[in-house]
């Protein structure tokens, strides 16, 4: 009779299902917040279309304008925003108020909770590049590669680099000691890493050589360098760092990002506030 109960019990629902329903809870409370979506979507949109009418000419040896040279890396940045940031401030506000402390007592898996918002973010994130790409091509002439293999690079600087920033965004929450402030706990290291990264400074073999050397450790110069390797032509080489696109050492490095953010998260991540609420 038991062993009749015990077939006929439900099953409790696993960890990726459980996480999927968080995601659908998570972006249906990020688009009711339009004051969030508005300066999600609206910020790197606004500093591409700015910067891209500001700066003017074409690059000697090739036909790469100086706002299409951009576009890539304020793709990378668009990245990074909807990543680390808005994952940053997100789960510190949830920390703030309570909700992380009634989550960890819920019958619910920690990953769970983690899975809902790194999909979250990667829903937000895709629908950022597609408005930056559209104003990069619509405003600025960028022209989309049709070469399948760029598509390929373009696949896997994505996802790797929107894990990294993600997971660090994830580590980086426990630094803000309350949701106030969360926003220039995270913004303040995502701007100064977008200008010695090279994302507001084209070209990028024209930066200072300590700001390259300290850019290249972190990932958001790499992504921008993967995205550039996409959709600018290989006449523009001359104008990065070294005359390639390195995209093993692009690989590696945003794999590398994505590990450490992982040992971060598990060794860092509170799920209480500092004032114990």
């Amino acid at each position: 009779m038991s062993a009749t109960v015990l077939r006929g019990a439900p099953r409790r629902p696993s960890a990726a299902r459980l996480g999927l329903h968080r995601a659908t809870i998570e972006l249906k409370s990020f688009f009711r917040e339009r004051d969030a979506v508005v300066f999600t979507f609206a910020m790197p949109a606004v500093i591409l279309a700015l910067l891209g009418s500001i700066f003017d000419g074409v690059y000697p040896g090739s036909d790469v304008t100086s706002a299409q040279y951009l576009a890539p890396s304020m793709i990378a940045a668009g990245v990074a925003s909807t990543t680390f940031i808005n994952l940053g401030t997100s789960i510190a506000a949830d920390r703030d108020d309570g909700t992380l402390r009634r989550l960890r007592g819920a019958p619910m898996p920690p990953s769970a909770y983690f899975i809902g918002k790194i999909l979250m973010a990667l829903v937000v994130t895709v629908g950022e590049t597609v408005v930056l790409l559209g104003i990069a091509v619509v405003a600025f002439d960028l022209s989309l590669p049709t070469d399948p293999a760029r598509w390929l690079t373009f696949g896997w600087v994505f996802l790797l680099g929107a894990t990294a920033c993600a997971l660090t965004g994830i580590a980086a929450s426990s630094l803000a000691r309350s949701a106030r402030s969360a926003g220039a706990v995270m913004n303040l290291p995502y701007l100064v890493l977008a200008f010695i990264s090279g994302v507001f400074y084209t070209p990028v073999g024209q930066l200072p050589e300590p700001l390259v050397t300290i850019g290249s450790l972190f990932p958001l110069k790499w992504m921008a360098q993967g995205f550039r390797s996409v959709f600018l032509p290989d006449s523009i080489l001359p104008q990065e760092v070294v005359p390639s696109w390195e995209h093993g050492r692009i690989a590696l490095v945003l794999a590398a990002w994505c590990i450490g953010g992982m040992v971060l998260c598990l060794t860092t991540f509170r799920w209480r506030g500092r004032r114990g609420r």
